[in-house]
């Protein structure tokens, strides 16, 4: 392995750490769903255009680049609307859970979208995800089944993203591409709030609680993550991203259990199923290592 591919997935588990906290943040902040979203970009937004090298990497982008990331922000803002959504519907646990999907919606999505063949391995390690998922939407109570359904379709964003991300990551600088992306997100965002909640809503000031929150989520778990895993794209693949981020479910879930004790509102084959999903994590590194050898 190359030393800019180690360092590709060492950034890629810290951004895994970290956004295994965005789920917890979710859970405590009181706002609702589009209300955390919006706050959460604009913040992440307004630091970035503080920062000279954004505009500097800015200057050196066509009107297309920044067309085509400001597209792939909206994509990026419906993920983050359906994963809170998720996590409003059902809890914590659920939502991450279904972030393992995402593995068998990029091994089809990716080789179309970028151009490399597709690999048979991929898919069959996506596979092992579902009958995982079954597990865990036969493990909690029937109310939670439609966070459940948000959460799948958060998973498919969340692969579509990589894609997308993956295809067009050469365009500029990680930082340059990030605000692109979030600015364009909170736009799509506010305006879609405007027109179906209002101008009011739209406007409303979080409590000093949730803004300290919504700081803590903009910095921690959202501007130095998203850098650094537009950084690891360089390097790695979608797919490779996508069973790494697997690993989230298990540092929320861990949290969530023992700061919401959520673990008494599931049952044992809600982990059996979470158990399965993340043994993809485990099997893809030993399968790309004998395919290298």
């Amino acid at each position: 392995m190359q030393h800019a591919e180690r360092r590709a997935l060492a950034q890629l588990h810290v951004c895994v750490l970290l956004w295994g906290f965005t789920a917890i943040l979710g859970k405590l902040i009181t706002l609702p769903t589009s209300n955390l979203v919006v706050w959460r970009m604009a913040l992440v937004t307004l630091m970035l255009a503080a920062i000279p090298d954004v505009w500097r990497g800015l200057a050196t982008m066509t009107r297309r680049s920044i067309g085509t990331y400001a597209g792939i922000g909206v994509v990026l803002a419906l993920h983050w609307l359906t994963f809170y959504g998720a996590i409003k519907l059902a809890n914590a646990s659920v939502a991450v859970s279904c972030v393992a999907l995402g593995s068998i919606f990029t091994a089809a999505l990716e080789p179309r979208l970028t151009g490399r063949p597709y690999e048979p391995r991929e898919f069959l390690l996506g596979l092992v995800a579902v009958p995982g998922v079954m597990l865990v939407a036969g493990g909690i109570p029937a109310g939670m089944l439609p966070g459940l359904g948000i959460g799948i379709l958060s998973a498919f964003l969340t692969a579509l993203l990589s894609s997308l991300n993956k295809r067009h990551v050469g365009a500029g600088s990680a930082e340059a591409l990030t605000f692109i992306q979030i600015g364009a997100g909170t736009l799509f965002v506010a305006a879609g709030m405007l027109l179906v909640e209002g101008v009011e809503t739209l406007l409303s000031v979080p409590s000093r609680d949730d803004l300290v929150l919504l700081l803590v989520l903009a910095v921690a778990c959202t501007l130095l993550p998203y850098v650094l895993w537009l950084r690891a794209l360089q390097h790695i693949s979608a797919f490779a991203t996508q069973l790494a981020l697997n690993l989230e479910p298990v540092y929320a879930i861990v949290i969530a259990a023992l700061w919401f004790r959520e673990d008494r509102e599931l049952s044992l084959g809600f982990y059996a199923g979470v158990l399965l999903i993340l043994s993809a994590v485990v099997i893809q590194p030993v399968l790309r290592a004998r395919a290298a050898r």
